[in-house]
């Protein structure tokens, strides 16, 4: 099988080197030198671009019915969204995006949970983007792009984590900090959401903090679930006392397991996980991204120095 990764950016070389260890046919494209024609020969693409120029790639592969793995997120607007919903209809059960979080065996737990009596939680997550990688500069990045760039879009995983939990999420408002240098960027976002059944929760993430943080709290009426992904420490309290959960993770698992499962699905094979987000099953997960990015209101500024 002959794999084409298109983007050769960190992530895209990530790609490209799992399907190696995976035994796939692959070949790394940096965007600059893409041609449509490159696709001609291959049976499927992993499109690692920036989220700007990918609705022209998705169609280039629809055109030849290739099944494809995108980086998250598919879209930030709900036009280019309905497009790509029109375009994706014969590949889209094929087809997945890059939300490598649902295989993260603490959240496989948490999604295995009965959240039926939940009355509030929250999901945050953040670090100094300046921290983030070895000769890396924000500005120079696509994070720094007004589309398609900003925290809102780049950590969006908490989205989908909470779409997955509360499938019927409504979004009530965004509240985002931006810079100085960079106008319509947000370094800091902050959604407020409701469940029908009235539970109220918060999604808060940035660029900003000195310390990386990734935490989930769940308050309900038959369990608090306490997880921190970053001290490993996941912690259940209910009627009967409070339990810590082993739950030990490889970060290069999970995006490894998450190509492993899309090579299985190509080969019509049976996956690993449930959560495998296969685009045709993500409607509310990247409508409700989309729908917070368009509503972000600005309503702060950060003086923070950003190289």
């Amino acid at each position: 099988m002959k794999i084409a990764v298109i983007g050769a950016g960190s992530i895209g070389k990530r790609h490209f080197d799992n399907l190696i260890s995976l035994g796939a046919d692959a070949i790394l494209i940096h965007y600059r030198h893409y041609t449509p024609d490159i696709l001609d020969g291959c049976d499927a693409v992993v499109i690692a671009t920036a989220t700007d120029v990918r609705v022209s790639l998705i169609s280039d592969a629809v055109d030849r019915s290739l099944p494809m793995y995108i980086e998250k997120p598919l879209a930030f607007r709900a036009a280019d969204l309905a497009k790509i919903e029109l375009l994706t209809q014969e590949v889209a059960d094929r087809t997945i995006l890059g939300l490598m979080m649902r295989y993260h065996p603490a959240f496989c737990v948490l999604a295995d949970m009965d959240m039926s009596n939940v009355a509030r939680f929250s999901f945050d997550i953040g670090h100094d983007v300046n921290q983030w990688r070895k000769n890396w500069k924000f500005s120079n990045s696509y994070a720094a792009k007004v589309d398609g760039g900003g925290v809102l879009l780049d950590l969006c995983h908490e989205i989908d984590m909470a779409s997955v939990l509360f499938p019927d999420l409504c979004l009530k408002s965004v509240h985002s900090i931006s810079h100085p240098r960079h106008i319509g960027i947000d370094f800091s976002s902050r959604l407020t959401l409701q469940t029908k059944s009235g539970a109220e929760g918060s999604i808060g993430m940035d660029y900003l903090t000195p310390q990386v943080h990734r935490r989930t709290i769940i308050y309900g009426a038959d369990a608090i679930y306490d997880f921190d992904f970053v001290a490993q420490k996941y912690e259940i309290k209910d009627a009967k006392g409070s339990r810590l959960m082993e739950l030990p993770v490889n970060r290069d698992a999970m995006f490894v397991d998450l190509m492993k499962d899309w090579l299985t699905l190509l080969y019509n094979g049976k996956i690993s996980n449930r959560l495998l987000p296969r685009i045709s099953q993500l409607g509310a997960s990247t409508k409700l991204t989309a729908k917070a990015w368009e509503i972000r209101q600005f309503v702060g500024e950060t003086t923070k120095e950003m190289l």
